[in-house]
């Protein structure tokens, strides 16, 4: 059997815009980040001779890109929501290159919409659905388009075809380690977030998340509900071979939808690392208990990215969160106590929100004081319910209803009778101040850059960069 040459591609987009095939929400951020690709690194793995471009981090634009598919057979890139207009434009230019090039896509935009992304992107042979990685390895080994489950394809007729669906993987220790194309493809210094220290890697030890808030975008479309997982022996490996790969690697993050849904699998995945000697970090929910935190911290854990999503009980219910304020205050102080940091995540706008739960929201965080947070808007991503609740209810709008403007920065889609689009929006930058410019956290920070001059140049950029993103924030 005989490969076709494959190439996997993140296309060039807006400027600092991370929408790759691992940001849960694409849009150009506050502070200049970007995420590891592994959802594209992952079928790379399983596809001898193939080659991954990741074009945004590495400030790739379409002159080597063209240059590459002129001897390529086949193209996966990967596309969202919001930049699948643009995506479809690079699309045609690299059929114009190479007229026999077959190209097809991935990702939750046209995993939940198949049929709709064919008819607008007709440069596009196929579009995989659902969880793609062995789906994309068989179309790399020449099998027939009607042979291949999981893709919905054009056929000669011009004609739009569903397979049926691909059975998802529960074996996942099957899938070969990331780590061997981030070292063939990627330079890991081009990839950077803000509350994980430099340089940093990315992996998944599981799909999936158990929780079912109704605006996640990965458990609705390609992940599912059901926390698929590899074993603790197989995560040590990969991070063995990681350490040897890439010794400059400061922090492994690990980026499953909630780490800590498997209790006693996440300490005894810590017990491994802590053999290792690594420092690392995961997504985690505000409920974890103390007996477990302490095994995680003893055992490396440096950092939990937590989603909070709101200060107000309500709303935590309307999007069926699962979490109790006063839980998540409990664990915060837990947390706080054992010395492991933590980035808060929160949205405005979701449903049930008012002005009166935004200032809850704001000061329910500063309250709580996380050591950095991240404050995004309610997008609702076609194939979540938060989606279908907008478009039943109207609060979705054809004037305000793209994700991002033509900058990448992220808008206000959603509106209520009593809260306008611009008051969600401008609630995002009262929320930063009210939350970064009090006295004990701006002593804070000057605290951690005097102790560190690494730490200093970094907070410097980053304050630049926050300043500017306030700036064309209110420019818009």
């Amino acid at each position: 059997m005989t490969m076709l040459r494959t190439l996997f591609l993140q296309p060039p987009s807006f400027d600092g815009f991370d929408g790759g095939a691992g940001s849960r929400y694409q849009a150009k951020r506050e502070i200049r980040s970007f995420w590891y690709p592994t959802w594209l690194a992952q079928p790379a793995a399983l596809v001898e001779g193939s080659r991954l471009i990741d074009a945004p981090p590495a400030r790739m634009g379409m002159e080597p890109i063209l240059e590459d598919v002129r001897n390529r057979d086949l193209v996966i890139m990967h596309t969202s929501t919001p930049s699948f207009a643009s995506d479809v434009k690079v699309a045609q230019m690299l059929k114009d290159e190479n007229p026999r090039l077959k190209i097809g896509m991935v990702g939750a935009k046209v995993a939940v919409q198949a049929e709709e992304s064919l008819l607008k992107a007709p440069p596009v042979d196929f579009v995989a659905r659902n969880e793609f990685d062995f789906t994309i390895k068989e179309i790399a080994e020449g099998r027939p388009f009607a042979e291949v489950d999981g893709i919905s394809w054009r056929n000669e007729a011009g004609e739009i075809v569903h397979n049926r669906d691909r059975a998802i993987i529960e074996n996942m220790d099957s899938l070969p380690f990331v780590t061997e194309v981030y070292k063939r493809d990627l330079k890991i210094e081009d990839y950077f977030i803000g509350y994980l220290m430099h340089p940093y890697i990315s992996i998944y030890t599981g799909r999936g998340c158990k929780s079912r808030c109704t605006f996640c975008l990965w458990p609705q479309t390609v992940g599912g509900h059901h926390y698929r997982t590899r074993s603790p022996e197989h995560v040590a490996a990969e991070i063995r071979l990681a350490k040897q790969y890439f010794p400059q690697v400061k922090e492994f993050f690990f980026d499953d939808d909630t780490f800590t849904d498997d209790l006693p699998r996440a300490e005894a995945i810590a017990k491994e690392l802590g053999k290792l000697g690594v420092t690392w970090s995961c997504n985690a929910k505000a409920n974890v208990p103390r007996k477990t935190l302490e095994v995680l911290k003893a055992n490396g854990l440096r950092l939990l990215l937590v989603g909070y999503e709101s200060g107000n009980q309500q709303i935590l219910h309307n999007i069926k969160k699962g979490m109790r304020v006063e839980t998540a205050r409990e664990f915060t102080r837990n947390c706080h106590e054992l010395g492991i940091k933590i980035h808060g995540t929160f949205i405005l706008g979701l449903p049930g929100e008012t002005r009166e739960t935004i200032q809850e929201t704001i000061k329910f965080a500063t309250e709580i004081n996380p050591h950095t947070l991240q404050v995004s808007l309610a997008a609702p991503y076609p194939g979540t319910f938060l989606h279908k609740q907008a478009t039943e209810n109207g609060w979705l709008d054809e004037s305000n209803a793209e994700l991002i403007d033509e900058n990448g920065v992220q808008m206000a889609p959603l509106h209520y009778p009593h809260l306008s689009h611009e008051e969600i929006f401008k609630g995002v930058e009262e929320f930063y101040r009210k939350f970064y410019f009090r006295v004990p956290k701006i002593a804070s920070i000057v605290n951690e850059m005097v102790r560190s001059p690494q730490m200093m140049k970094r907070r410097l950029r980053e304050g630049v960069e926050f300043f500017q993103f306030l700036k064309d924030r209110r420019a818009a």
